[in-house]
């Protein structure tokens, strides 16, 4: 893909991470926090939301923990198919949690922390109440 169509895409990317509902924390190979989505801002709100984007993912983990994800980045950079790892099931919120490899033409450039809710949806199907008149 020629790079000027890669960088048109970007706010695509972006939008897609952005409309998520469920918390998306990136991360680059050194644990550094480089991106929160909003959902992950304001879930992690009472540990400090937004101010945790650069500090390290693994003040927010327990030992156990940080060794887990230091093992899954380096399975990660075994191959290039080594993408995606079932982390945790979250009872109370009944939610899975994944951590998943970021690539650049199949280098590991970083992962991400992606949750999933079981809960079924309760939005009614295809409701534009909430989005004004159309005209």
């Amino acid at each position: 893909m020629e790079k000027k169509v890669i960088e048109g895409l970007r706010p695509f990317f972006q939008s897609i991470v952005d409309q998520d509902r469920s918390s998306i924390v990136i991360c680059g190979l050194s644990h550094e926090i480089i991106y929160m989505n909003p959902a992950a801002v304001s879930n992690y709100a009472k540990w400090g939301g937004e101010k945790l984007i650069g500090s390290s993912i693994m003040n927010c983990h327990n030992k156990e923990s940080c060794e887990k994800m230091k093992q899954v980045v380096e399975w990660f950079a075994l191959s290039p198919e080594n993408n995606r790892v079932y982390t945790f099931y979250n009872q109370k919120e009944n939610k899975d949690v994944y951590m998943v490899a970021l690539r650049e033409k199949g280098e590991l450039i970083g992962y991400y922390e992606k949750h999933e809710y079981r809960n079924r949806e309760t939005m009614k199907l295809y409701d534009l109440t909430n989005m004004g008149q159309i005209e």
